[in-house]
């Protein structure tokens, strides 16, 4: 497997979105850091990796009712009225992700971050320069607090690995070319604004699932629910069976490396199982 020649405009453009709904607009760092200390969702820390890890933010479009022919949603607990693309560029040489088939935590906090600071859902694309990096996730109200939002759920995240020395991807360009296909506006449900925003998701998703599988398939949004839940258990499993591994190196009586071994041995079969089950 090889990385692929694949740019955020590129990646942007497979979208098909129309042209009233672009926007084209830099939106300054300090604009996402504000709306972030005004809800009180950040840390110092927070601020500090959005001023230092991001270049440039662009607000790409935003799609609408009357630019997309696709209705909003409200009900009471969200309201899609519109849907934001974002492209941010990262800076180079912030070593944010040294695992090409994986987004690192710090590249996860820092979409988290960007997401948190927009009243919209986003489709968000971070360009990291060796990686690229695609990221939904759905809003809803807080509960308790009025007119204010919360993320709803894990964001879904994709990795994309371009060619050069760090190409390690675990994908080919068929593969990646099927999902940018499926991508297309055109093939995503149209009821409304959330229901096409769940489709890119599930698309997404059926890119995590390649990553185990080897082969990219878009499947029905019941089959993408018990899809999700397989991840997310394979990604419990990976987090256990890395620490399992870590302590193992580390011990020193080979009655407790033996145990160690078997209950990652369990462990990898129960991820195989939902591996399977992708």
């Amino acid at each position: 497997m090889t990385g692929v020649d694949l740019s955020s405009e590129q990646l942007i453009s497979a979208l098909r979105l129309p042209a009233e709904a672009t926007v084209g607009q830099r939106v300054p760092k300090k604009i996402l850091a504000e709306n972030l200390t005004s809800r009180g969702t950040a840390t110092s820390a927070d601020r500090k990796l959005l001023q230092e890890q991001i270049d440039e933010i662009t607000w790409v479009a935003a799609l609408k009712p009357t630019n997309a022919g696709i209705p909003e949603y409200q009900d009471e607990v969200r309201s899609y009225l519109e849907l934001t693309v974002l492209s941010v560029r990262l800076r180079q040489g912030g070593q944010l992700d040294t695992n090409p088939a994986k987004t690192s935590a710090s590249v996860a906090r820092l979409a988290e971050l960007v997401h948190r600071s927009i009243p919209y859902p986003v489709l968000l694309v971070l360009d990291g320069g060796a990686r690229l990096y695609l990221s939904l996730v759905h809003i809803r109200w807080a509960q308790k607090e009025a007119e204010k939002f919360v993320l709803d759920g894990d964001l879904i995240q994709g990795v994309f690995v371009r060619n050069g020395p760090a190409a390690a991807s675990v994908m080919d360009a068929g593969t990646v070319n099927a999902f940018i296909n499926a991508m297309d506006l055109s093939k995503q449900p149209r009821t409304d604004l959330l229901t096409l925003y769940q489709g890119w998701m599930d698309t997404l998703s059926a890119w995590q699932a390649a990553a185990a599988t080897g082969r990219f398939e878009c499947v029905s949004p019941q089959q993408a629910t018990a899809r999700r839940a397989a991840l997310r258990r394979c990604h419990e499993l990976d987090v256990q069976i890395s620490s399992l591994r870590a302590a193992a190196s580390k011990e020193k009586q080979m009655a407790s490396q033996v145990a160690a071994n078997l209950e990652i041995k369990a462990l990898m079969a129960e991820r195989q199982q939902a591996v399977n089950s992708l």
